[in-house]
C-alpha cells in the first residue's frame, strides 16, 4: 500500500461526508449539476492571506500568479485580498480585465510576447517585465507609435536559483529574463528613451518547503537588487522578490516555516543598503495562496478488481488533473492527498487505485493507495487542486471537455 500526500488543515466531515464552507460536497455538487468539480473555498484563500500579512513584515506587499488559477471568480476575491496581479499572457490580460483587476496593479511577465501582447499592455497601462533587449527594443518602438508613456521594469535572470525548488527559474542559462551583468545597460536604455522605469523582477525558483532556502535567496536577491540598482545609476522604485513558497504535495512534505521567513526578511529590510531605502517590494505567490484551497471531486461510475487490484473508475482523470496523475513536473508518480469524499471519517479498509475516464494507462490520479471501501456512486476528492488543476490541464484530449468551477 502506497502512501497518500498529507490532506491539507482545515478539511472537516459533516455527516460523514467532506465539507467545504460548512457544508458537504454533495450539496455543492447537486448545485453544480455535475461532475467532475473543482470547488475553491474563499475562506481558505482568506486565511491564506491573512497568515502571510501577520508573518511578513509591514513593508512586504503581495501579488497573485495569475498562472496559478486564474478562474474570474476567484480573481474577484483576489481584488479585495491582494495589492498587484502578475499575468504571462495577453490572453490573462483579457481575464483580469474582465475580472475586473485594477490594470494599474498588474504586471506582464514571460518570454516570447508577442507584439499584439506589448501594444494591448502599453495600452492598458500595465508594468512590463521585460525578458530581452530585444523585447525591449520592440515595445519601446510600439510605445511611440502609439504616443503612450511604457511602464517598464526588467526582468532579472540571477546567478542563483532557489535551493530545493520544485522548479528552478534562475542560474545559468534561461529563457526567462535578462542576465544579470547585461541589466545595468538596459536599465540605462529604457531610462534616456523616456519609458516610466518600474524596477525589476528577480524570480529563482518555485514549489520549495525549505524556510532557510526561501530565505537565502530573498536575501541573495535583495543583494543583487542593490548591486544592479547601483551599477544602473538610477534609483530603485520597485522590485518583485519572486515567491518560492510551497505547499505539502506528497507523503513526507511538511508545510513551509512562515514566521522564520517573515522574521529573516524583517532582518534583512531593517538594513537595506541606502540604494534601496525607498524601494517598494512585493512578493509574488500563486500556488501558495490558492493551492490548497481547491478539492478536485470525482463521481465514481465503476469498481473492478484485476488481476487481485481494485481499480476505482471516476468520471475525471488527468484531462483536469495532470499534475495529480504525475505527468506535470514530477519525474518520480507520487500520491496527491485524496480521499472517498463521501466516506471522509472511515478508517482505510482496503488498497485501491482511483483512475480516469481516458484510454491511457497514466491516467492514475491515486496509485494502490489506502481508503474506506467505494462503491459506485461515490464521490472522490484530489486535494491541492486551487492551482495548476483546471486551466494546466489538457481537457480536450479526447474530447472530454473541461470541468466545472466553483468559488464557495
Amino acid at each position: 500500500m502506497k502512501q497518500l500526500g498529507p490532506i491539507p488543515a482545515g478539511y472537516e466531515a459533516v455527516d460523514g461526508v467532506l465539507a467545504i464552507a460548512g457544508k458537504p460536497v454533495t450539496h455543492w455538487v447537486d448545485q453544480a449539476g455535475t461532475t467532475p468539480l473543482f470547488l475553491y473555498s474563499a475562506d481558505h484563500v482568506r486565511q491564506r492571506v491573512a497568515d502571510l500579512r501577520a508573518a511578513m513584515p509591514d513593508r512586504l506587499a503581495l501579488h497573485y500568479a495569475v498562472k496559478a488559477n486564474p478562474f474570474p471568480r476567484l480573481l474577484s476575491l483576489m481584488t479585495q485580498l491582494v495589492d498587484g496581479f502578475d499575468i504571462a499572457s495577453g490572453g490573462e490580460l483579457e481575464i483580469v480585465r474582465g475580472a475586473g483587476v485594477p490594470l494599474d496593479a498588474v504586471s506582464f511577465a514571460g518570454p516570447g510576447k508577442r507584439d499584439a501582447e506589448l501594444e494591448a499592455a502599453i495600452r492598458a497601462g500595465v508594468t512590463l517585465n521585460l525578458e530581452s533587449e530585444g523585447e525591449a527594443a520592440r515595445a519601446l518602438a510600439i510605445a511611440e507609435r502609439l504616443g503612450v508613456t511604457p511602464r517598464l521594469a526588467v526582468r532579472v535572470n540571477p546567478d542563483f536559483d532557489l535551493k530545493g525548488s520544485g522548479m528552478k527559474m534562475g542560474g545559468g542559462a534561461k529563457p526567462f529574463g535578462v542576465d544579470a551583468e547585461r541589466v545595468p545597460a538596459l536599465v540605462r536604455t529604457i531610462r534616456e528613451s523616456g519609458a516610466e522605469w518600474r524596477g525589476f523582477h528577480i524570480f529563482a525558483g518555485s514549489q520549495a518547503l525549505d524556510a532557510e532556502a526561501i530565505a537565502d535567496t530573498q536575501a541573495q536577491a535583495l543583494a543583487l537588487a542593490a548591486k544592479l540598482a547601483e551599477d544602473s545609476g538610477a534609483p530603485l522604485p520597485h522590485c518583485n522578490l519572486g515567491g518560492g513558497l510551497g505547499i505539502p504535495y506528497f507523503p513526507g512534505d511538511t508545510p513551509v516555516d512562515l514566521p522564520l521567513v517573515g522574521e529573516k526578511l524583517a532582518e534583512q529590510f531593517a538594513s537595506l543598503p541606502d540604494v534601496l531605502a525607498e524601494t517598494a517590494f512585493c512578493i509574488e505567490l500563486g500556488r501558495y495562496l490558492v493551492g490548497e484551497a481547491g478539492v478536485y471531486l470525482a463521481r465514481i461510475i465503476d469498481r473492478k478488481e484485476s488481476h487481485g487490484e481494485i481499480f476505482l473508475i471516476t468520471d475525471g482523470g488527468l484531462h483536469h488533473q495532470l499534475a495529480a496523475s504525475g505527468n506535470f513536473g514530477t519525474v518520480v508518480r507520487r500520491n496527491y492527498p485524496s480521499a472517498i469524499a463521501t466516506r471522509f471519517d472511515v478508517p482505510v479498509e482496503e488498497e485501491s487505485s482511483i483512475v480516469g475516464c481516458l484510454c491511457t494507462p497514466l491516467d492514475k490520479l491515486a496509485d494502490k493507495g489506502g481508503f474506506p471501501r467505494a462503491e459506485v456512486g461515490d464521490l472522490v476528492a484530489v486535494f491541492c487542486a486551487g492551482a495548476y488543476g483546471a486551466s494546466a490541464s489538457p481537457a480536450s484530449f479526447l474530447g472530454q471537455g473541461p470541468a466545472a468551477e466553483m468559488l464557495v
